[in-house]
């Protein structure tokens, strides 16, 4: 793999390097002064992107399981009911986490390519009359299948039936690169992590936690020690850690917030949908499909690119690092081997994009597939001249 070609996976997502030196940080005291300087921007920056005045941020040495560890384990006890869609590998994942705590998991099953059913949830919702169901967790982005889900449906459901379950999202590919508004649509844990949108080397699991969730901490029966947010939000009151804290990543959030800032998170979202677009087009013109079949429901974040049956397309995904140095996502779980996936998040551009298209089409041809090279790069590039007027100016 070669380290000068960008990486079109859905993360780690590209570091730029200016977010690169700010992470090469010299070892401090983290209980003097200059840590407690640092701590509280970078927590203040993590709520203006995650859209919460209401709601705390909370960061842990991990990745974004860990974050969703500290949403369950916080807030429920063993036995609770919760309610969730399974509807790609990540929705999989956590259903499976919640099961290892002793939850009580009722699944909602939905197609891989689909969103999450808010009109299920609401009947689930519905029949829960003496509220056993404490939870509803919903991935806003699903990774393996490139699906965004309506999480303010989900929220109208929860309102319309007048159910407390308390609300968490797993916005681990979407925070920070897609619209996310955590006090509109009534998040009370939002989680993600700082190797995706934040475009930062892995090693911080991200919470935003709201008044609600944090009224529950005090009943939850789950164990947790590491992860527990009581603790970690006592420290952070006064600028503290409970324990070492992983300082040249803190200090380089800061930064992370501040770049997203200087473009405007509303021009973030809109660049990283002008990119998606252009990559879409590209799937359009070579004659694929995405594994995303509900329209509107496509992420702007990750491509999912159905390939024809019989066709293997981790070999896609092989074939690309062995030859030409280039990372792409391979298909997971029910999804394996039918798609590979372009990751077009974070420190991203058209014209990097168009590079990953073009290697995706060297690609394809070398393995057989009737895929015209160069079909892909005009449509997205017609994309892209078409919008280029539209784009916001590169962050500084």
């Amino acid at each position: 793999m070669s380290t000068q070609n960008p990486v079109f996976i859905p993360g780690p997502t590209n570091i730029p390097e200016e977010l690169r030196r700010a992470m090469d940080y010299p070892s401090i005291d983290h209980r003097s002064a200059a840590f407690h300087a640092m701590l509280l921007p970078a927590l203040a920056g993590v709520r203006r992107v995650l859209r919460t005045t209401a709601g705390e941020a909370v960061i842990f040495p991990a990745s974004g399981t860990g974050a969703w560890e500290a949403a369950v384990t916080n807030t429920l006890s063993p036995g609770d009911r919760v309610l969730a869609a399974r509807h790609g590998m990540f929705s999989q994942r956590w259903i499976e986490l919640c099961r290892r705590h002793g939850l009580d998991v009722e699944v909602i099953e939905a197609d891989w390519g689909l969103p999450a059913p808010a009109d299920r949830f609401a009947a689930a919702l519905s029949a829960d009359a003496g509220h056993a169901i404490r939870a509803v967790l919903v991935t806003h982005n699903e990774t393996a299948t490139g699906v965004r889900s309506d999480v303010a449906a989900i929220r109208r459901a929860l309102d319309e039936t007048g159910h407390p379950a308390l609300l968490f999202v797993d916005g681990v590919s979407s925070i920070a690169s897609m619209d996310f508004r955590m006090d509109e649509w009534g998040v009370d844990v939002a989680i993600t992590g700082s190797q995706k949108g934040f475009m930062l080397a892995t090693g911080l699991a991200i919470c935003g936690v709201s008044p609600k969730a944090v009224a529950a901490m005090e009943k939850a029966r789950c164990p947790r020690a590491f992860f527990d947010l009581r603790d970690m939000m006592r420290a952070n009151a006064t600028g503290g850690f409970p324990y070492t804290p992983p300082v040249n990543l803190i200090h380089a959030l800061t930064r992370s917030v501040a770049l997203l800032e200087a473009e405007g998170l509303d021009n973030v979202f809109a660049r990283h949908r002008r990119i998606a677009q252009g990559v879409r087009a590209a799937v359009q013109a070579w004659g694929l499909a995405l594994c995303a079949r509900a329209p509107g429901s496509e992420s702007d974040t990750v491509s999912a690119i159905l390939t024809p049956p019989g066709f293997d397309a981790t070999r896609i995904v092989t074939h690309a690092a062995a030859r030409y140095g280039v990372a792409f996502g391979v298909g997971l779980g029910q999804v394996a081997g039918k798609v590979f996936r372009i990751g077009h998040l974070g420190s991203m551009t058209d014209v990097m994009a168009l590079a990953g298209i073009a290697a995706a089409e060297m690609v394809m041809a070398d393995l057989g597939l009737p895929v015209t090279p160069g079909s892909g790069v005009a449509a997205a590039q017609a994309h892209y001249r078409a919008t280029a007027a539209a784009a916001p100016a590169p962050a500084p």
